[in-house]
Protein backbone atom coordinates (compact mmCIF):
# COMPACT_ATOMS: atom_id res chain seq x y z
CA UNK A 1 0.00 0.00 0.00
CA UNK A 2 2.88 2.33 0.96
CA UNK A 3 4.86 1.97 -2.65
CA UNK A 4 1.62 2.43 -4.38
CA UNK A 5 0.87 5.60 -2.56
CA UNK A 6 4.27 6.90 -3.12
CA UNK A 7 3.72 5.71 -7.21
CA UNK A 8 0.50 7.75 -6.99
CA UNK A 9 2.23 10.74 -5.55
CA UNK A 10 4.96 10.48 -8.25
CA UNK A 11 2.33 10.73 -10.80
CA UNK A 12 0.77 14.16 -9.36
CA UNK A 13 3.46 16.34 -8.01
CA UNK A 14 4.74 19.20 -9.74
CA UNK A 15 7.79 18.86 -11.84
CA UNK A 16 10.86 20.21 -9.70
CA UNK A 17 14.09 21.67 -9.98
CA UNK A 18 17.44 18.98 -11.48
CA UNK A 19 19.33 19.55 -15.02
CA UNK A 20 17.79 18.37 -18.58
CA UNK A 21 14.39 18.26 -18.63
CA UNK A 22 12.69 15.47 -20.04
CA UNK A 23 9.96 17.58 -21.96
CA UNK A 24 12.94 18.97 -23.51
CA UNK A 25 15.26 16.16 -24.07
CA UNK A 26 14.76 15.32 -27.12
CA UNK A 27 15.54 16.41 -31.34
CA UNK A 28 12.72 19.43 -31.20
CA UNK A 29 13.98 20.97 -28.22
CA UNK A 30 17.73 20.54 -28.95
CA UNK A 31 17.68 22.02 -32.82
CA UNK A 32 15.17 24.65 -31.93
CA UNK A 33 17.40 26.06 -29.04
CA UNK A 34 14.08 25.99 -27.09
CA UNK A 35 12.57 24.37 -23.74
CA UNK A 36 9.78 26.06 -23.04
CA UNK A 37 7.08 23.66 -21.67
CA UNK A 38 3.77 23.97 -21.33
CA UNK A 39 1.94 24.31 -17.52
CA UNK A 40 -0.06 21.43 -16.82
CA UNK A 41 -2.31 23.99 -15.05
CA UNK A 42 -3.44 25.44 -18.32
CA UNK A 43 -1.85 23.51 -21.00
CA UNK A 44 0.64 26.96 -22.40
CA UNK A 45 4.08 27.36 -22.58
CA UNK A 46 5.56 28.79 -19.12
CA UNK A 47 1.78 28.50 -18.17
CA UNK A 48 1.43 32.12 -19.94
CA UNK A 49 -2.02 32.05 -20.30
CA UNK A 50 -2.22 32.11 -16.53
CA UNK A 51 0.16 34.91 -16.20
CA UNK A 52 2.67 32.38 -14.47
CA UNK A 53 5.48 33.00 -16.76
CA UNK A 54 6.25 33.05 -20.92
CA UNK A 55 9.13 31.75 -22.88
CA UNK A 56 11.84 34.27 -22.93
CA UNK A 57 15.55 34.24 -24.65
CA UNK A 58 17.94 33.63 -22.28
CA UNK A 59 19.92 36.83 -20.78
CA UNK A 60 23.52 36.19 -20.15
CA UNK A 61 25.89 38.32 -18.30
CA UNK A 62 28.38 40.18 -20.50
CA UNK A 63 31.16 40.73 -17.43
CA UNK A 64 34.58 39.55 -18.00
CA UNK A 65 35.83 36.67 -16.42
CA UNK A 66 38.91 35.59 -14.44
CA UNK A 67 42.28 34.18 -16.37
CA UNK A 68 41.99 30.92 -14.75
CA UNK A 69 40.24 29.58 -18.22
CA UNK A 70 42.04 30.37 -21.32
CA UNK A 71 39.84 29.57 -23.52
CA UNK A 72 36.37 29.90 -25.61
CA UNK A 73 33.75 28.09 -27.28
CA UNK A 74 34.92 23.97 -26.41
CA UNK A 75 33.04 23.47 -23.08
CA UNK A 76 29.08 22.77 -23.18
CA UNK A 77 29.02 24.50 -20.08
CA UNK A 78 30.48 28.08 -21.32
CA UNK A 79 27.66 30.74 -20.99
CA UNK A 80 25.27 28.12 -19.18
CA UNK A 81 23.05 26.96 -21.03
CA UNK A 82 23.10 28.32 -24.50
CA UNK A 83 24.94 25.77 -25.66
CA UNK A 84 21.85 23.55 -25.23
CA UNK A 85 19.07 26.41 -25.23
CA UNK A 86 18.83 29.96 -25.69
CA UNK A 87 15.17 30.62 -24.94
CA UNK A 88 13.68 29.02 -21.55
CA UNK A 89 10.66 29.73 -19.28
CA UNK A 90 11.15 33.34 -17.62
CA UNK A 91 8.30 33.22 -14.31
CA UNK A 92 6.55 36.17 -13.09
CA UNK A 93 6.21 37.03 -9.35
CA UNK A 94 6.58 34.12 -7.02
CA UNK A 95 6.42 31.12 -9.42
CA UNK A 96 9.66 29.11 -10.35
CA UNK A 97 10.78 25.98 -12.54
CA UNK A 98 10.99 24.90 -15.98
CA UNK A 99 7.88 25.40 -16.96
CA UNK A 100 6.53 27.99 -13.97
CA UNK A 101 4.54 25.60 -12.41
CA UNK A 102 6.03 25.82 -8.82
CA UNK A 103 6.92 28.31 -6.31
CA UNK A 104 9.84 29.66 -5.43
CA UNK A 105 11.75 28.95 -2.76
CA UNK A 106 10.40 30.36 0.64
CA UNK A 107 6.84 30.29 -0.96
CA UNK A 108 3.53 27.61 -0.93
CA UNK A 109 0.40 27.66 -1.89
CA UNK A 110 -2.30 27.78 -5.14
CA UNK A 111 -0.96 30.91 -6.28
CA UNK A 112 2.36 31.14 -4.44
CA UNK A 113 1.68 33.57 -2.25
CA UNK A 114 2.15 32.23 1.28
CA UNK A 115 5.48 32.52 3.09
CA UNK A 116 6.82 29.59 4.95
CA UNK A 117 10.41 29.18 6.99
CA UNK A 118 11.13 25.68 7.58
CA UNK A 119 13.95 24.89 10.08
CA UNK A 120 16.56 22.55 9.29
CA UNK A 121 17.99 20.67 12.66
CA UNK A 122 20.88 19.25 14.46
CA UNK A 123 20.69 15.24 13.36
CA UNK A 124 21.22 14.43 16.87
CA UNK A 125 17.97 16.38 17.95
CA UNK A 126 15.53 14.22 15.65
CA UNK A 127 14.02 11.51 17.58
CA UNK A 128 14.43 7.52 16.61
CA UNK A 129 11.35 8.08 14.57
CA UNK A 130 12.26 11.40 12.59
CA UNK A 131 15.52 10.09 11.93
CA UNK A 132 14.62 6.33 10.77
CA UNK A 133 12.32 8.35 8.48
CA UNK A 134 14.96 10.71 7.42
CA UNK A 135 17.25 7.50 6.55
CA UNK A 136 14.46 5.77 4.54
CA UNK A 137 13.96 8.91 2.88
CA UNK A 138 17.61 8.37 1.59
CA UNK A 139 17.30 5.10 0.74
CA UNK A 140 13.62 5.95 -1.26
CA UNK A 141 15.27 8.34 -3.14
CA UNK A 142 18.23 6.21 -4.48
CA UNK A 143 15.78 3.62 -5.42
CA UNK A 144 13.13 5.75 -7.17
CA UNK A 145 13.83 7.01 -11.04
CA UNK A 146 13.41 10.97 -11.48
CA UNK A 147 10.04 11.49 -13.10
CA UNK A 148 10.97 15.15 -14.48
CA UNK A 149 15.09 14.72 -15.64
CA UNK A 150 17.34 13.04 -17.04
CA UNK A 151 20.93 13.18 -17.84
CA UNK A 152 22.61 13.82 -20.41
CA UNK A 153 25.47 11.01 -21.51
CA UNK A 154 27.31 12.46 -24.62
CA UNK A 155 28.44 16.55 -25.26
CA UNK A 156 26.86 18.49 -27.51
CA UNK A 157 29.18 17.88 -30.16
CA UNK A 158 28.65 14.19 -29.65
CA UNK A 159 24.93 14.73 -29.71
CA UNK A 160 25.73 16.00 -33.57
CA UNK A 161 24.96 19.27 -32.08
CA UNK A 162 21.72 18.12 -30.97
CA UNK A 163 20.19 15.88 -33.85
CA UNK A 164 21.47 13.01 -31.88
CA UNK A 165 19.95 12.94 -28.35
CA UNK A 166 22.22 11.28 -25.85
CA UNK A 167 20.20 11.16 -22.46
CA UNK A 168 19.45 8.34 -19.68
CA UNK A 169 17.22 8.05 -17.15
CA UNK A 170 18.44 8.27 -13.25
CA UNK A 171 16.96 7.62 -9.59
CA UNK A 172 16.64 10.94 -7.64
CA UNK A 173 19.60 11.00 -6.03
CA UNK A 174 21.92 9.83 -8.43
CA UNK A 175 20.51 12.78 -10.21
CA UNK A 176 22.44 15.09 -7.27
CA UNK A 177 25.14 13.25 -7.26
CA UNK A 178 25.58 13.88 -11.28
CA UNK A 179 24.65 17.50 -11.47
CA UNK A 180 27.97 17.92 -8.84
CA UNK A 181 30.34 15.81 -10.83
CA UNK A 182 29.02 17.79 -13.89
CA UNK A 183 29.39 21.29 -12.75
CA UNK A 184 33.22 20.46 -11.27
CA UNK A 185 34.63 17.89 -14.00
CA UNK A 186 37.38 18.54 -16.00
CA UNK A 187 36.92 20.40 -19.30
CA UNK A 188 37.62 17.52 -22.69
CA UNK A 189 39.40 18.95 -25.32
CA UNK A 190 39.78 16.16 -27.77
CA UNK A 191 42.39 13.82 -27.90
CA UNK A 192 43.30 13.05 -24.84
CA UNK A 193 43.52 16.22 -23.51
CA UNK A 194 41.60 17.89 -20.89
CA UNK A 195 41.59 20.90 -18.72
CA UNK A 196 41.33 20.59 -15.28
CA UNK A 197 41.62 23.91 -13.54
CA UNK A 198 37.91 24.39 -14.32
CA UNK A 199 35.31 24.12 -11.28
CA UNK A 200 31.69 26.06 -11.67
CA UNK A 201 31.00 24.92 -7.80
CA UNK A 202 34.14 25.06 -5.93
CA UNK A 203 37.28 26.85 -5.72
CA UNK A 204 35.28 30.39 -6.28
CA UNK A 205 32.72 33.22 -4.93
CA UNK A 206 30.13 30.40 -6.41
CA UNK A 207 31.19 27.91 -4.10
CA UNK A 208 28.48 28.85 -1.41
CA UNK A 209 25.60 29.78 -3.23
CA UNK A 210 25.84 26.74 -5.95
CA UNK A 211 25.66 24.69 -3.08
CA UNK A 212 22.58 26.14 -1.23
CA UNK A 213 20.95 25.94 -4.42
CA UNK A 214 22.16 22.38 -4.49
CA UNK A 215 20.74 21.62 -1.20
CA UNK A 216 17.06 23.57 -1.44
CA UNK A 217 16.69 21.22 -4.51
CA UNK A 218 17.81 18.16 -3.17
CA UNK A 219 15.35 18.93 -0.04
CA UNK A 220 12.27 19.76 -2.50
CA UNK A 221 12.65 16.52 -4.18
CA UNK A 222 12.72 14.35 -1.17
CA UNK A 223 9.45 16.47 -0.40
CA UNK A 224 7.68 15.52 -3.59
CA UNK A 225 8.58 12.27 -3.89
CA UNK A 226 7.33 11.57 -0.30
CA UNK A 227 5.07 13.97 0.05
CA UNK A 228 6.49 15.00 3.16
CA UNK A 229 6.21 18.71 2.60
CA UNK A 230 7.81 19.60 6.15
CA UNK A 231 10.97 17.63 5.56
CA UNK A 232 14.27 19.28 5.77
CA UNK A 233 17.67 18.49 5.87
CA UNK A 234 19.23 17.59 9.24
CA UNK A 235 22.71 18.99 9.68
CA UNK A 236 25.85 17.09 11.52
CA UNK A 237 27.65 20.18 14.18
CA UNK A 238 31.66 18.74 13.43
CA UNK A 239 33.19 21.78 15.78
CA UNK A 240 35.27 19.86 18.03
CA UNK A 241 34.47 16.24 17.00
CA UNK A 242 36.66 13.71 18.39
CA UNK A 243 35.82 11.15 15.38
CA UNK A 244 32.87 10.67 12.70
CA UNK A 245 30.18 10.81 15.28
CA UNK A 246 27.25 9.64 12.38
CA UNK A 247 29.59 7.20 11.32
CA UNK A 248 27.59 4.09 12.78
CA UNK A 249 24.95 2.26 11.84
CA UNK A 250 22.31 3.76 13.98
CA UNK A 251 23.34 6.45 11.32
CA UNK A 252 24.78 7.11 8.15
CA UNK A 253 26.64 3.52 8.13
CA UNK A 254 29.25 1.93 10.53
CA UNK A 255 33.06 0.35 9.23
CA UNK A 256 32.99 -3.02 7.84
CA UNK A 257 33.91 -5.80 10.42
CA UNK A 258 36.95 -6.98 7.68
CA UNK A 259 37.14 -4.31 5.20
CA UNK A 260 37.90 -0.63 6.87
CA UNK A 261 37.47 0.93 3.63
CA UNK A 262 33.63 -0.19 3.36
CA UNK A 263 30.32 0.37 5.38
CA UNK A 264 28.87 -2.35 7.95
CA UNK A 265 26.90 -4.97 5.97
CA UNK A 266 23.98 -3.65 8.81
CA UNK A 267 23.82 -0.02 6.88
CA UNK A 268 21.52 0.48 4.68
CA UNK A 269 23.81 2.49 2.25
CA UNK A 270 26.08 -0.72 2.30
CA UNK A 271 24.38 -1.83 -0.74
CA UNK A 272 24.47 1.70 -2.49
CA UNK A 273 26.21 1.81 -5.67
CA UNK A 274 28.17 5.03 -6.30
CA UNK A 275 28.60 6.62 -9.95
CA UNK A 276 31.00 9.17 -11.29
CA UNK A 277 33.99 7.92 -9.57
CA UNK A 278 36.32 7.33 -12.59
CA UNK A 279 37.45 10.86 -13.94
CA UNK A 280 40.49 10.06 -15.43
CA UNK A 281 38.57 7.01 -17.17
CA UNK A 282 36.24 9.42 -18.35
CA UNK A 283 39.18 12.03 -19.44
CA UNK A 284 41.08 9.17 -21.77
CA UNK A 285 37.46 8.20 -23.44
CA UNK A 286 36.22 12.16 -24.00
CA UNK A 287 33.18 10.96 -22.38
CA UNK A 288 30.84 11.48 -19.27
CA UNK A 289 29.90 9.82 -16.77
CA UNK A 290 26.93 7.66 -17.56
CA UNK A 291 25.92 7.22 -14.33
CA UNK A 292 26.62 3.48 -14.27
CA UNK A 293 27.39 1.22 -11.08
CA UNK A 294 31.12 1.98 -9.85
CA UNK A 295 30.69 0.02 -6.99
CA UNK A 296 29.99 0.13 -3.27
CA UNK A 297 30.38 3.55 -1.05
CA UNK A 298 33.79 3.72 0.58
CA UNK A 299 34.80 5.53 3.52
CA UNK A 300 37.52 4.77 6.03
CA UNK A 301 37.25 8.06 8.34
CA UNK A 302 40.25 8.91 10.22
CA UNK A 303 42.81 6.78 8.47
CA UNK A 304 43.76 9.98 6.23
CA UNK A 305 46.47 11.78 5.17
CA UNK A 306 47.22 13.60 8.95
CA UNK A 307 50.14 16.24 7.56
CA UNK A 308 47.13 17.79 4.93
CA UNK A 309 44.84 16.86 7.39
CA UNK A 310 45.56 16.26 11.10
CA UNK A 311 42.01 16.90 12.89
CA UNK A 312 38.83 17.80 12.40
CA UNK A 313 37.54 21.36 12.28
CA UNK A 314 37.30 23.33 15.84
CA UNK A 315 34.99 25.88 16.96
CA UNK A 316 38.43 28.31 17.00
CA UNK A 317 38.36 27.94 13.72
CA UNK A 318 35.18 28.37 12.86
CA UNK A 319 34.73 31.75 15.02
CA UNK A 320 37.89 33.42 12.99
CA UNK A 321 36.75 32.77 9.63
CA UNK A 322 33.68 34.17 10.13
CA UNK A 323 35.62 37.24 11.33
CA UNK A 324 36.52 37.73 8.24
CA UNK A 325 34.75 40.71 6.66
CA UNK A 326 35.58 40.02 2.89
CA UNK A 327 33.52 37.77 1.45
CA UNK A 328 36.46 37.27 -1.63
CA UNK A 329 39.56 38.90 -2.43
CA UNK A 330 42.24 39.02 -5.04
CA UNK A 331 42.03 35.98 -7.75
CA UNK A 332 38.68 35.19 -6.23
CA UNK A 333 39.91 31.29 -6.65
CA UNK A 334 41.65 28.69 -4.20
CA UNK A 335 44.71 31.28 -3.32
CA UNK A 336 42.68 34.03 -2.30
CA UNK A 337 43.97 35.13 0.86
CA UNK A 338 41.66 37.13 4.09
CA UNK A 339 38.65 35.62 1.72
CA UNK A 340 35.59 34.17 4.06
CA UNK A 341 34.99 31.75 1.08
CA UNK A 342 38.30 31.03 0.30
CA UNK A 343 38.56 30.24 4.77
CA UNK A 344 35.34 28.51 4.72
CA UNK A 345 36.18 26.19 2.03
CA UNK A 346 38.96 24.82 3.42
CA UNK A 347 42.02 26.28 0.95
CA UNK A 348 42.98 28.91 3.36
CA UNK A 349 44.87 28.32 7.17
CA UNK A 350 41.43 28.94 9.15
CA UNK A 351 43.79 30.09 11.78
CA UNK A 352 45.30 33.23 9.46
CA UNK A 353 43.25 33.02 6.44
CA UNK A 354 46.14 32.58 4.23
CA UNK A 355 45.82 30.74 1.29
CA UNK A 356 47.94 27.11 1.64
CA UNK A 357 46.60 24.41 -1.27
CA UNK A 358 48.68 21.83 0.96
CA UNK A 359 46.65 21.94 4.00
CA UNK A 360 42.65 21.22 4.17
CA UNK A 361 40.49 23.40 6.84
CA UNK A 362 37.07 23.80 7.69
CA UNK A 363 34.92 22.46 4.83
CA UNK A 364 37.56 20.50 3.02
CA UNK A 365 39.32 19.19 5.98
CA UNK A 366 35.44 17.01 6.39
CA UNK A 367 35.88 15.82 2.69
CA UNK A 368 39.50 14.59 3.22
CA UNK A 369 38.67 12.77 6.77
CA UNK A 370 35.95 10.71 5.73
CA UNK A 371 39.30 9.24 3.44
CA UNK A 372 36.94 7.55 0.55
CA UNK A 373 33.99 8.39 -2.19
CA UNK A 374 34.19 11.44 0.24
CA UNK A 375 37.28 12.43 -0.71
CA UNK A 376 37.05 12.39 -4.26
CA UNK A 377 35.50 16.04 -5.49
CA UNK A 378 33.59 14.62 -8.71
CA UNK A 379 32.04 11.83 -7.19
CA UNK A 380 31.81 13.41 -3.36
CA UNK A 381 28.12 13.67 -3.20
CA UNK A 382 27.77 9.76 -3.63
CA UNK A 383 28.15 9.43 0.41
CA UNK A 384 24.75 10.68 2.09
CA UNK A 385 27.21 12.06 4.72
CA UNK A 386 27.63 14.94 2.29
CA UNK A 387 24.07 16.98 2.48
CA UNK A 388 24.62 16.51 6.64
CA UNK A 389 28.51 18.32 6.16
CA UNK A 390 27.13 20.50 3.58
CA UNK A 391 24.13 21.31 5.42
CA UNK A 392 26.51 22.52 8.30
CA UNK A 393 28.97 24.23 5.92
CA UNK A 394 25.56 26.64 4.80
CA UNK A 395 24.95 27.07 8.11
CA UNK A 396 28.15 28.81 9.02
CA UNK A 397 27.53 30.83 5.80
CA UNK A 398 24.50 32.22 7.11
CA UNK A 399 26.23 32.58 9.97
CA UNK A 400 28.27 35.12 8.43
CA UNK A 401 25.60 36.66 6.11
CA UNK A 402 23.60 37.70 9.89
CA UNK A 403 26.60 38.99 10.82
CA UNK A 404 28.23 40.98 8.53
CA UNK A 405 25.05 41.63 6.39
CA UNK A 406 26.49 42.42 3.00
CA UNK A 407 24.94 44.23 -0.06
CA UNK A 408 24.70 41.97 -3.10
CA UNK A 409 27.12 44.11 -4.47
CA UNK A 410 29.96 42.55 -2.01
CA UNK A 411 29.04 39.10 -4.44
CA UNK A 412 31.94 39.69 -7.42
CA UNK A 413 29.97 41.29 -10.24
CA UNK A 414 33.39 40.68 -12.57
CA UNK A 415 36.67 38.54 -13.09
CA UNK A 416 36.08 35.73 -11.28
CA UNK A 417 37.07 32.55 -12.45
CA UNK A 418 34.09 30.90 -15.41
CA UNK A 419 31.06 30.59 -14.15
CA UNK A 420 31.06 32.76 -10.81
CA UNK A 421 30.18 35.91 -12.07
CA UNK A 422 27.31 37.60 -9.91
CA UNK A 423 24.94 37.53 -13.09
CA UNK A 424 25.93 34.11 -14.30
CA UNK A 425 23.72 31.31 -14.47
CA UNK A 426 24.72 28.50 -12.02
CA UNK A 427 25.62 24.68 -14.19
CA UNK A 428 24.12 22.66 -14.87
CA UNK A 429 20.34 24.19 -12.66
CA UNK A 430 17.45 24.57 -14.87
CA UNK A 431 15.51 26.43 -14.54
CA UNK A 432 17.74 29.40 -14.04
CA UNK A 433 19.57 30.38 -11.30
CA UNK A 434 21.97 33.67 -10.83
CA UNK A 435 24.74 33.18 -8.09
CA UNK A 436 23.73 36.81 -7.23
CA UNK A 437 20.08 35.61 -6.49
CA UNK A 438 21.30 33.28 -3.31
CA UNK A 439 23.56 35.44 -1.55
CA UNK A 440 20.65 36.29 1.02
CA UNK A 441 19.64 35.29 4.21
CA UNK A 442 18.20 31.99 4.49
CA UNK A 443 14.99 33.35 5.90
CA UNK A 444 13.99 34.87 2.61
CA UNK A 445 14.46 31.35 1.10
CA UNK A 446 11.93 29.97 3.06
CA UNK A 447 14.41 28.21 5.78
CA UNK A 448 16.03 28.58 9.28
CA UNK A 449 18.75 26.47 10.90
CA UNK A 450 17.53 25.33 14.91
CA UNK A 451 20.95 25.99 16.58
CA UNK A 452 20.64 30.16 14.95
CA UNK A 453 17.03 30.72 16.07
CA UNK A 454 18.37 32.82 19.14
CA UNK A 455 16.43 34.31 21.72
CA UNK A 456 15.31 38.21 21.00
CA UNK A 457 18.21 39.81 23.35
CA UNK A 458 20.91 37.63 21.85
CA UNK A 459 18.92 38.33 18.51
CA UNK A 460 19.26 41.95 19.02
CA UNK A 461 22.70 41.90 20.43
CA UNK A 462 23.92 40.20 16.83
CA UNK A 463 21.73 43.01 14.80
CA UNK A 464 24.03 45.66 17.04
CA UNK A 465 27.33 43.49 16.31
CA UNK A 466 28.53 44.48 12.92
CA UNK A 467 28.00 48.79 13.91
CA UNK A 468 29.82 48.17 17.15
CA UNK A 469 32.28 46.78 15.02
CA UNK A 470 32.63 49.59 13.00
CA UNK A 471 32.17 52.09 15.98
CA UNK A 472 35.74 50.63 16.72
CA UNK A 473 36.88 51.44 13.89
CA UNK A 474 36.09 55.29 13.87
CA UNK A 475 36.19 55.58 17.78
CA UNK A 476 39.05 58.12 17.05
CA UNK A 477 36.70 60.55 14.70
CA UNK A 478 33.53 59.95 16.78
CA UNK A 479 35.08 60.90 20.13
CA UNK A 480 37.27 64.13 18.21
CA UNK A 481 33.47 64.89 16.53
CA UNK A 482 31.49 64.79 20.34
CA UNK A 483 34.65 67.15 20.88
CA UNK A 484 34.25 69.14 18.18
CA UNK A 485 30.22 69.49 18.65
CA UNK A 486 30.68 70.23 22.36
CA UNK A 487 33.08 73.67 21.61
CA UNK A 488 30.80 74.49 18.71
CA UNK A 489 27.01 74.10 20.99
CA UNK A 490 28.98 76.24 23.92
CA UNK A 491 29.98 79.14 21.31
CA UNK A 492 26.21 79.37 20.47
CA UNK A 493 24.79 78.64 23.23
CA UNK A 494 27.09 81.90 24.10
CA UNK A 495 26.24 84.03 21.44
CA UNK A 496 22.39 83.07 22.05
CA UNK A 497 22.68 84.43 25.77
CA UNK A 498 24.65 87.27 24.68
CA UNK A 499 22.02 88.21 21.86
CA UNK A 500 19.40 87.57 25.18
CA UNK A 501 21.02 90.50 26.80
CA UNK A 502 21.19 93.26 24.10
CA UNK A 503 17.90 92.46 22.99
CA UNK A 504 15.99 91.23 26.17
CA UNK A 505 12.39 92.77 24.56
CA UNK A 506 12.74 90.93 21.21
CA UNK A 507 9.24 89.12 20.63
CA UNK A 508 9.26 85.58 19.74
CA UNK A 509 8.51 85.79 16.40
CA UNK A 510 11.53 87.61 15.11
CA UNK A 511 14.17 85.04 17.58
CA UNK A 512 15.86 83.65 14.79
CA UNK A 513 17.05 80.76 16.99
CA UNK A 514 13.58 79.44 18.38
CA UNK A 515 11.16 76.72 16.47
CA UNK A 516 8.10 75.62 16.57
CA UNK A 517 8.52 72.13 18.51
CA UNK A 518 6.77 70.27 15.27
CA UNK A 519 9.16 72.26 13.17
CA UNK A 520 12.13 70.84 15.05
CA UNK A 521 10.82 66.90 14.82
CA UNK A 522 10.92 67.55 11.08
CA UNK A 523 14.46 68.52 11.48
CA UNK A 524 17.47 65.68 10.06
CA UNK A 525 20.68 65.65 11.11
CA UNK A 526 23.16 63.49 9.33
CA UNK A 527 27.09 62.94 10.16
CA UNK A 528 29.56 61.63 7.88
CA UNK A 529 32.72 59.85 8.70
Amino acid sequence: MLLFALGFLLIILQPSTGQFPRVCANVQSLLSKECCPPWDGDGSPCGELSNRGSCQSILLSQAPLGPQFPFSGVDDREDWPSVFYNRTCRCEGNFMGFSCGECKFGFSGLNCTERQVKTRRNIFQLTASEKNKFLAYLNLAKNIPSQDYVIATGTYAQMNNGSNPMFRDINVYDLFVWMHYYASRDTLLGGSNVWRDIDFAHEAPGFLPWHRVFLLMWERQIQRITGDENFTIPYWDWRDAEDCEVCNDEYMGGRHPTNPNLLSPASIFSSWQVICTRSEEYNSQQALCSATGEGPIRRNPGNNDKSRTPRLPSSADVEFCLSLTQYESGPMDKMANYSFRNTLEGFADPQTAISNPAQSGLHNALHIYMNGSMSQVQGSANDPIFVLHHAFVDSIFERWLRRHRPMLEVYPAANAPIGHNRENYMVPFIPLYRNGEFFKPSRELGYDYEYLQEPALQSFQDFLTPYLQQARQIWVWLVGAAVFGGIVTAVLTGLIMACRKKKGGTSSEIQPLLIESEDYNNITYQSNF
